[in-house]
C-alpha cells in the first residue's frame, strides 16, 4: 500500500513535470517565431530608405500605443465595474448599520447607559500604560509636540 502511494505521487509528479516541461517548449517555440518575425521585419526596416524607416518606426509605435490603450481600456472598465460592485456593497452595509442604530435606539435608555459604563471601563483598561517611552533624539521635538497636542 505504502509503495502504490509513493509510486502514484510519483507518477503524479512526473506527469505535471512533462506537462511543464511542454508548456515551456511551446512558450519557447512561440518566443522563436516573434524573434524571427523582429528579425525578418528588422531586415526590410534596414533596406528601406531613411524616410520609410521613420515611417516604418512611426507605425510600429503607433501600432504599440493603440494595444497599450486597448489594454488600458480593458483595464478601466474592470475597474469601473469593481468600483460598482464595491458602492453597492457599501450602500448595504449602510442599510445594515441604520438598521442597527435604529434596534438601538428602541433599547432601553438603562441598558445603554450600562453599556456606555462598560465600554469606559475597558477603554480606560487598555489606555493604563506603564513602562519607559525609548526614542531618538533627533525625534524628540515631535514627541513633544504629539504629546502635547
Amino acid at each position: 500500500p505504502f509503495l502504490r502511494l509513493l509510486e502514484a505521487q510519483l507518477q503524479d509528479q512526473r506527469r505535471e513535470h512533462e506537462e511543464e516541461v511542454e508548456a515551456l517548449k511551446n512558450e519557447v517555440d512561440a518566443m522563436k517565431e516573434e524573434l524571427e518575425k523582429q528579425q525578418q521585419a528588422f531586415l526590410q526596416t534596414l533596406q528601406l530608405s531613411p524616410e520609410a524607416q521613420v515611417e516604418f518606426g512611426l507605425q510600429q509605435e503607433i501600432t504599440r500605443l493603440t494595444n497599450e490603450n486597448l489594454d488600458l481600456k480593458e483595464l478601466l472598465e474592470k475597474l469601473e465595474k469593481n468600483e460598482k460592485k464595491l458602492k453597492k456593497q457599501l450602500k448595504i452595509y449602510m442599510k445594515k448599520v441604520q438598521d442597527f442604530e435604529a434596534s438601538q435606539a428602541t433599547v432601553p435608555a438603562e441598558r445603554r447607559q450600562h453599556e456606555r459604563n462598560m465600554q469606559v471601563a475597558v477603554q480606560r483598561k487598555e489606555k493604563d500604560f506603564q513602562g519607559m517611552l525609548e526614542y531618538y533624539k533627533e525625534d524628540e521635538p515631535l514627541l513633544i509636540r504629539n504629546l502635547i497636542t
